[in-house]
């Protein structure tokens, strides 16, 4: 693999090339990005909603459905910088098109499967797909337009990504509940096509040195099956697998770390440089990101399901439940960004996830006959309070922590790193809450573990600002980072991830 989709000059056009945003061309690229970005979006957004029906539907166990969610984070974490470097090499605009067309395919696949071990194969094919998608959408936007237009047109796409955010609990809740829960994943190909048609409209573009850069085969191939290992053994030590067939995994996945790191501090071009983290900021903020976006990932895992099975939500009610996060984040992010360039990160990287913390102990509240708008909504609203303080901040800190060249590969490693805390969270907290085999259908068990598991999504928020609190700097200056970058971020919309995505140098924001 080569080093990382690192920003270079010809990530983005020169002064007067590029395309204008208020051309006809223009738009057509903004639709195809935001369309191919809004295909993983609403993937993200509902599968977790369909959780309780795929397992009526298909009889699966509890481990059945934690690898439906992780065998797709599972390929696309391992894979996701290969695919900023793909595209670097082979070109946007042809990578985006594999991507779009291999994410439509297992899609398809995903939503013909009869059976939980089907799903699971075809999920992980949609992880191949999505990393070739989801890095592609945004390197698309800051490659193509001409550098007046970069910033307005990043916007615009983080805009319609949060609309799109927006919609996806609605859509995929009415398509659970209506036409069945194939069509959360069936309606990938209708939309896929329409990507295809605006792609014709949109440029190539390319690394012109990364054909200089040998592509690090060896450690993404260690990478997934650490994370592969350890899903495996997490996985199977909450269900019915015997002993040797969890432990075996584990430590064949631990092994696999150890190698990685091993390859990578040997290799000249290595996947995930090393050298990063003797920076002490960068270290921090993937340590923050690890247990904020773990909090996130787990009480999201959980919440659809509480509502479903202990207080008789149907899909569409469970999907909108959340809905406050994707509205005050769209809101507010922007401000609180305003606010952290003023009083430095430290205080939003504080005060965030301890608001956020608060929001998930509310939860707790989150009982059978809880009402929605008096124990559910408050919730749901300090919960996206939190994360409207912090999200955007944190990609700034994780940019300002390294030097402006550097830049994107370190937004690369942030993104993966937020992907696998949720991987693992997924793989693990069933286990360390005490449920398993199809204990998730019985209301009074899974709302015992629900309860547990509030209050350790809460400890690793608190766990966060701690290390804000010890390693961010007090002072504003820490905005500008230990090597005197000034972070360009203003924007964030995203939930499920950090957001910048691998191939944005400087400015960006995750769908």
């Amino acid at each position: 693999m080569a080093s990382g989709p690192a920003p270079t000059s010809s990530a983005a056009p020169a002064a007067g090339d590029g395309v204008a945003l208020s051309s006809a061309r223009g738009r057509w690229v903004l639709t195809c990005a935001v369309l191919a970005s809004g295909m993983a979006l609403l993937d993200g957004t509902v599968v977790n909603v369909a959780l309780p029906t795929l397992g009526r539907d298909l009889g699966a166990s509890l481990s059945a459905l934690q690898w439906v969610v992780n065998a797709y984070m599972l390929t696309l974490s391992a894979l996701l910088l290969l695919g900023g470097a793909l595209g670097d090499r082979l070109g946007r605009r042809r990578t985006l098109v594999i991507g779009v067309v291999w994410f439509a395919a297992a899609s398809a696949l995903c939503g013909l499967a009869q059976d939980a071990g089907t799903l699971i194969a075809a999920r992980a094919l949609q992880g191949i797909g999505g990393a070739l998608l989801t890095p592609g959408s945004l390197a698309l936007v800051r490659a193509s337009y001409r550098p007046e237009d970069q910033a307005r047109a990043v916007g615009a796409w983080s805009g319609l990504g949060g609309v799109a955010g927006a919609v996806g609990p609605f859509l995929g809740g009415w398509l659970i509940d209506g036409p069945g829960w194939r069509w959360i994943f069936l309606i990938n190909v209708p939309l896929a096509a329409l990507v295809l048609f605006a792609v014709r409209h949109v440029p190539e573009s390319r690394d012109e040195t990364a054909s200089r850069r040998p592509f690090d085969v060896t450690g993404a191939c260690l990478a997934a099956l650490f994370l592969a290992g350890i899903s495996f053994a997490l996985i199977g030590a909450s269900g019915d697998s015997p002993a040797a067939g969890t432990v075996l995994p584990g430590v064949l996945g631990l092994a696999a770390g150890v190698a990685f790191v091993v390859v990578e501090h040997r290799r000249r071009d290595p996947m995930m440089p090393l050298e990063l983290f003797r920076s002490r900021l960068f270290s921090a903020a993937n340590i923050m990101t690890l247990c904020l976006y773990a909090a996130i990932g787990g009480i999201l895992f959980m919440l659809p399901v509480q509502l479903q099975t202990t207080l008789g939500y149907d899909a569409l009610q469970a999907g909108t439940a959340t809905l406050p996060i994707t509205v005050l984040m769209l809101l507010l992010s922007a401000s609180a960004g305003d606010l952290a360039r003023r009083l430095g990160p430290r205080p939003p990287l504080v005060v965030g996830p301890l608001v956020a913390a608060a929001g998930v102990l509310l939860m707790l509240r989150v009982r059978p006959g809880a009402a929605y708008v008096t124990e559910v909504l408050p919730a749901v609203v300090v919960l996206g309070l939190g994360m409207s303080l912090f999200v955007a901040p944190l990609t700034a800190t994780v940019l300002a922590s390294v030097d402006a060249s550097r830049a994107g590969l370190a937004s690369g490693v942030n993104n993966t790193a937020a992907r696998i805390a949720q991987l693992l969270v997924v793989a693990g907290l069933p286990l360390a809450v005490g449920l398993s085999g199809t204990a998730y259908a019985d209301p009074g068990a899974l709302d015992s573990a629900f309860g547990k598991a509030a209050v350790g999504c809460a400890s690793l928020f608190a766990l966060a600002a701690l290390a804000a609190a010890v390693f961010v700097r007090p002072s504003p200056t820490a905005w500008h980072g230990e090597r005197g970058n000034a972070p360009q971020c203003k924007t964030c919309l995203g939930v499920q991830s950090p957001p910048l995505e691998p191939g944005s140098p400087t400015t960006g924001t995750s769908p």
